[in-house]
């Protein structure tokens, strides 16, 4: 949990300078790849590690060494070879999928530059899943801080050299008109480097473990071992693919929408009426989707943490431990989220101003967007850890059917929304979608599980989150007004609204989170 955090940081490190550089255009060019790579790289990477896990870890407990060695030689014939076809068929796709989703080839570079990641990815996450079922966390934790440490400075010195040498690397290639799309592809060859810096730390790893030796003659034969990992990878790759479809929802229909409709106001200085859609999309995907993106990241691992406590409690059949499990995760998602909604919500200049101060345009097109987006946040939030509870009590397909409906929620939306309100269509259907997510997911639930939620402790929570962000918008507002501003205004109106959303929240369900066992922590 510790090192994905500080993934999340070095992520954070990395996305906002680069958006500050690049500008809307450049991270349209940047989250084109990126809309491209995710899906790829969610098929054939997000399943490895857990399967690969699971299938070491029983090999274990039966002191089958051999058996768990061979899970991860099979495992790495398969899934590199998986990655090799991932990283081809994405480099392939570049110069197509970019004249077709931002108007021309200038993206086909940075999808080109983050192609290999894949390949390097499949190879980092079955070392990680053999660890992982080993009981062994630690290679897992330091390869994504040392992948982190490597994006920022490689990704962000590469980008920095491209544009400080502009001229240069125009004639060089000058088949890239625009120096941004170059500087985007360095940034991307930033992301590469990191999974390769994560591939040769896990080599390092394992030139200095040694595992036990096995006396068990026994073991599983290749084809077992491959059959039972694709069988355990592949719905979990299929179910992350889904997720990512509304990035590349909101690149095609964004962009798709505002070319054909236009867009209603007149294109800032520098960008020309061509570049507008790419504007736009970019600096909605490379700002605003970066902010929103943020604190679902910390409810995904209560997730996690509920998952066990859940399913124990529905294999055992302990009605009380279950709706206080099930209360405990959906509670504390909803503690840790609305505040952040509400407070993002009423300083969304604020905000944006702080972490974008050299883009200012960008952030006039994303502030309404992003105060549109916190609903949706919201209901991610609360989404993440029905997800892993409806899993753990026995249904791990119905996560990708409510998905799939949300995403259908999603390209009607952005399709009707968009041509009538722009990018803060694409925002509002985004919460749209989210939002039949989760009441689909709590149905659903409460129908397997028969449990009563009582909603009275979550208007609590939202009355709390009210309080919390009128205290913000009145320090925010007294502040502005006494010549404060930037940083000073944040800090200021998070404090205030903090410590009364503290009182107001534990006055109104306080009593009730001391008295429960905690199962997420």
């Amino acid at each position: 949990m510790i090192s994905a955090a500080a993934a999340k940081i070095l992520g954070a490190l990395f996305k906002i300078p680069l958006t500050n550089v690049l500008g809307g255009v450049g991270m349209g060019y940047f989250s084109c790849a990126y809309s491209l790579f995710m899906p790829v790289y969610a098929l054939t990477v997000t399943g490895i590690s857990s399967a690969v896990a699971r299938m070491t870890a029983r090999s274990v407990a039966f002191g089958m060494y051999e058996n768990a060695r061979r899970v991860r030689r099979t495992a790495m014939m398969i899934f590199s070879a998986a990655g090799s076809g991932g990283s081809v068929l994405t480099f392939l796709l570049a110069r197509p999928f970019s004249i077709y989703s931002v108007g021309g080839p200038e993206a086909a570079a940075a999808i080109a530059m983050i192609a290999p990641a894949v390949f390097f990815g499949c190879i980092t996450a079955v070392e990680r899943g053999y660890y992982e079922g080993l009981s062994n966390m630690y290679p897992t934790a330091f390869s994504q801080v040392t992948e982190g440490v490597v994006k920022v400075f490689a990704g962000l010195w590469l980008c920095g050299y491209v544009l400080d040498n502009s001229g240069a690397l125009l004639q060089r290639f000058p088949e890239i008109g625009d120096i941004r799309a170059l500087a985007a592809a360095a940034g991307i060859l930033g992301v590469t480097l990191s999974s390769l810096g994560a591939v040769l730390f896990m080599g390092i790893i394992r030139l200095f473990s040694h595992s036990k030796k096995d006396g068990e003659p026994l073991v599983m034969s290749r084809r077992e071992i491959s059959k039972e990992l694709i069988s355990a990878a592949l719905p979990i790759g299929m179910s992350a693919v889904v997720t990512n479809l509304t990035a590349l929802i909101d690149m095609w229909t964004v962009i798709g929408c505002i070319s054909y409709f236009g867009y209603g106001t007149d294109a800032p200085s520098g960008v020309s009426e061509t570049e507008l859609p790419q504007f736009i999309y970019g600096s909605f995907a490379g700002i605003a989707l970066t902010v929103f993106n943020l604190v679902p990241s910390v409810t995904n691992m209560l997730g996690k943490g509920a998952l066990t406590c859940i399913t124990s409690a529905w294999e055992s059949n302990d009605r009380s431990a279950l709706k206080n499990g099930t209360m405990q995760a959906l509670l504390t998602s909803a503690v840790i989220a609305v505040p952040a909604a509400f407070g993002i919500g009423v300083l969304s200049p604020e905000v944006l101003g702080v972490l974008f101060p050299r883009q200012p345009d960008e952030v006039m097109v994303c502030v309404n967007s992003l105060r549109l987006l916190m609903p949706g946040m919201v209901f991610l939030c609360i989404s993440f850890p029905l997800f892993s509870m409806l899993q753990a009590i026995g249904k791990p397909s119905l996560p990708l059917k409510i998905m799939l409906l949300g995403t259908a929620v999603k390209l009607v939306g952005n399709l009707a929304l968009i041509p009538l309100i722009g990018v803060d269509g694409a925002a509002l259907s985004t919460s749209l979608c989210y939002a039949v997510i989760l009441v689909v997911s709590l149905a659903v639930y409460i129908k397997l599980s028969e449990v009563h939620i009582p909603a009275a402790p979550f208007w609590g929570v939202f009355y709390a989150g009210v309080m919390c962000g009128g205290v913000a918008y009145l320090v925010s507002d007294v502040a502005e007004r006494n010549g404060f501003g930037g940083a000073s205004v944040i800090l200021a109106s998070a404090a205030a609204g903090g410590a009364v959303y503290t009182a107001a929240v534990y006055a109104a369900i306080g009593g009730r989170l001391k008295r429960r066992k905690t199962c997420t922590g």
